[in-house]
């Protein structure tokens, strides 16, 4: 075990060495990696001819390459994630590259469909696209490209990936893992490309490209709103700002040590997590105090108003209202802080923690702007409210109508029954930390593109394919 993890951190120094002197990882050249997008998507083109070929038999064992490469290599992806992003924590990144890899569905997500009478027999299958855009985030790169590589290439397509620039080593050496995995396997290469050198403007030529047949955005609003105004196929994973609500009735030690987990998972960078809790105000202290038992520092009023100096940009605008003036103000993330730990941001301020602080907690009132905006960050506002039905009527309010993701703590099915309805999300999650609502600590299967706004909700390689019926008339009805 000692030789290994030894073995793992001296490939890991070589990989972050290479990322630094700006070349390509310990991978041969190319593998899917291009100076053009037209070369880069005239080369996946190539490849997904060369797939339609292919029996659904090989296609399965292409996927089975690839989950078992992205699975070995999980710990050296993460390094290079952190290290390249300045985002995350690479132990919480490594589960989640082995979960994408081993839990993302594969060809069975795959169904047929049949319809046999006196008129004969019609069948409907799930065929690909051919050549899918994707845009991955600097949040969860590698885990992203695992994700959608395996889901995509089991339902029959090609990728060209337009990943984060702030991630471009980490996304360039994982696509030419993945091809290495693929061709070994006896696939065609170029099935995943991308170019050396992303950028918005590729982003942009992505989605205009004649070749490129469907588009699928995992990011912000900006992103989502540029794919679904492009006049292809396309799906949207937006934001979201996931409240946890708390009751009266709930487990308040395993709600404390859940909503921590989850709220820190990844220093918060996941959409999925929890983003402020909304409590109600009879259990609202003894749920903070083992929140702090649970790795939660809980600061002052005055060190929260340090921290909105700190982490958020306020600009005032001036709006006329019939005879008088209002001052409108907005806020915007300070990017230099997200996906950073709670010892790092909390050092800014001048308090100093030990490693097992994880979360940052303060109590806030319902406008405030660590309730109302997505830091991703592991900061957490806790709201106080007087009954489950104040605290229903907020979580929709400040989950801001992105249906997303909602967490609840309660063991009253009628609170729990409400808050599913009220809030339209699309996960939600009980008694639980976030994260098991994307197959982590929780039944059902992997995904790192949650398509809210385009209402596949956890894609998988079937929201990658189209219907096609085939109609046989006379035959094939033997009954």
């Amino acid at each position: 075990m000692i030789q290994e993890q030894e073995l793992i951190a001296k490939i890991t120094a070589q990989v972050i060495a290479q990322m630094q002197q700006g070349q390509a990882a310990a991978v041969p050249e190319h593998y899917g990696v291009f100076d053009s997008i037209d070369g880069a998507v005239a080369a996946a083109r190539k490849a997904y001819q060369s797939l339609r070929a292919l029996p659904l038999e090989k296609r399965e064992q292409l996927v089975g390459a690839m989950r078992k490469t992205a699975y070995d290599h999980a710990e050296i992806m993460a390094e290079m994630a952190v290290t390249e992003s300045g985002m995350g924590r690479y132990s919480d990144k490594v589960i989640k590259n082995r979960t994408a890899a081993l839990k993302t569905p594969g060809t069975e997500d795959l169904k047929t469909r049949a319809w046999s009478g006196d008129c004969g027999l019609t069948l409907v299958e799930m065929g690909p696209y051919g050549v899918i855009g994707a845009i991955t985030p600097t949040t969860n790169p590698t885990e992203t490209l695992i994700c959608n590589g395996i889901g995509m290439i089991a339902a029959g397509n090609a990728v060209f990936f337009s990943p984060h620039p702030t991630a471009k080593n980490t996304s360039i050496w994982t696509i030419q893992l993945l091809n290495k995995a693929l061709v070994e396997a006896g696939g065609p290469p170029n099935l995943l490309t991308t170019v050396y050198n992303p950028s918005i403007a590729v982003a942009n030529a992505m989605m205009k490209h004649p070749d490129v047949n469907m588009l699928v955005a995992t990011g912000g609003p900006g992103v989502v709103k540029a794919v679904l105004s492009s006049g292809k196929k396309a799906i949207g994973a937006g934001a979201g700002n996931p409240p946890a609500v708390v009751d009266e009735t709930a487990d308040l030690e395993k709600a404390a040590k859940d909503i921590v987990a989850g709220c820190s998972f990844d220093n918060n960078l996941p959409c999925i997590a929890e983003k402020e809790v909304i409590a109600v105000g009879s259990i609202a202290d003894r749920l903070m105090d083992y929140m702090v038992r649970n790795g939660a520092y809980k600061i002052t009023p005055q060190q929260t108003a340090e921290l909105v100096n700190l982490l958020l940009t306020v600009k005032e605008e001036k709006m006329a209202e019939g005879c008088t003036a209002k001052t409108k103000r907005t806020y915007g993330i300070n990017k230099d802080y997200v996906g950073k730990s709670a010892q790092c941001i909390l050092s800014k301020i001048g308090v100093t923690v030990k490693d097992d602080i994880r979360v940052i907690l303060c109590e806030a009132e319902a406008d405030h702007p660590f309730v109302l905006e997505e830091l991703m960050m592991p900061v957490l506002p806790v709201v106080q409210v007087k009954d489950v039905d104040a605290a229903i009527e907020l979580a929709v309010r400040v989950e801001h109508g992105n249906r997303h993701t909602a967490v609840m703590h309660s063991k009253n099915v009628d609170h729990l029954t409400r808050m599913a309805r009220a809030i339209d999300t699309t996960i939600f999650v009980k008694n639980a930390p976030s994260y098991a609502g994307i197959g982590v600590g929780g039944e059902g299967y992997c995904t790192f593109t949650i398509a809210g706004p385009t209402g596949e909700g956890l894609t998988s390689p079937r929201s990658f394919t189209r219907a096609r019926r085939c109609v046989l008339v006379d035959g094939f009805s033997i009954v």
